[in-house]
């Protein structure tokens, strides 16, 4: 096989993946729905309708977050043999290589690994929400944050988009008002190691926050007092069959690095 076609095959879903995604889908979808119907009950009245609303900027504001905890911690934690997350770092250390190769690939090839944890954690979500009588609300905000983690490593990619041009139709004006994380806010998207900082992937809007105060440096430095064990972030940390070999010696004072 040649080695041009090795490559589209990699970029190319799989059936599998597909069916996570559609399954990961089908969950967001359904949440919805059962949202519709909540507020439907209730005749959409101004304070339900509100209170959704609000609800669902919550979800939206937490996945960003809960984004930005995970890339940190796939990017620095683990190797590729560790069990559980060993792929995701060894994809995540890939991205760092090859940052642009992400937009070449298929969006079930990028979405299935959370599609499929949205598939099997919202409907179970769901129904205990719904056994317990939750409003609307409840609902708004399960299915928000699960919307947008699982499109989360897609925003990503499009950040990574090298125009506007190549963007589907909305997406640019969505990033020109913050709404998606984009290369205007993501300046690691150009930058080298250490790979250190801009880590939330749905708008972004967290980073300037954790960035100012160093949140995830201060939490490393909690980590290396306690376990010894060194982020990849502080430097010269080469990942080999899951296990880590550091060459820094002491905690950096500061992080002026940029992700990507």
């Amino acid at each position: 096989m040649h080695d041009g076609d090795s490559s589209d095959n990699k970029r190319r879903s799989t059936w599998p993946q597909r069916a996570w995604t559609l399954a990961g889908t089908a969950a967001i979808l359904s949440s919805a729905v059962t949202c519709v119907r909540r507020l439907a009950a209730t005749g959409s009245s101004t304070t339900e309708l509100l209170a959704a609303a609000a609800a669902a900027f919550a979800g939206y504001s937490l996945a960003d977050l809960s984004t930005g905890v995970y890339h940190w911690f796939i990017d620095n934690y683990g190797g590729t043999a560790t069990p559980v997350i060993g792929a995701q770092v060894a994809s995540f250390m890939d991205h760092h290589r090859h940052p642009s190769a992400i937009t070449r690939l298929e969006p079930c090839n990028l979405l299935h690994v959370l599609a499929a944890a949205v598939a099997v954690a919202l409907p179970a979500a769901g129904a205990a929400l719904s056994a317990r009588g939750a409003t609307a609300a409840s609902h708004a905000f399960a299915c928000a944050f699960a919307a947008c983690a699982m499109l989360s490593v897609q925003f990503h990619a499009w950040a990574h988009a090298e125009s506007p041009a190549r963007l589907p139709a909305g997406v640019g004006a969505l990033q020109a008002a913050g709404a998606l994380v984009s290369r205007a806010n993501t300046p690691g998207t150009t930058a080298r190691a250490p790979h250190n900082s801009n880590y939330c992937s749905v708008s972004g809007m967290w980073n300037p926050v954790l960035d100012r105060y160093m949140a995830f440096h201060k939490l490393e430095k909690v980590i290396y007092l306690a376990t010894g064990v060194r982020p990849r972030s502080w430097g010269q940390v080469v990942v080999v069959e899951g296990s880590e070999h550091a060459r820094t010696s002491t905690p950096p004072a500061g992080r002026h690095g940029r992700h990507r």
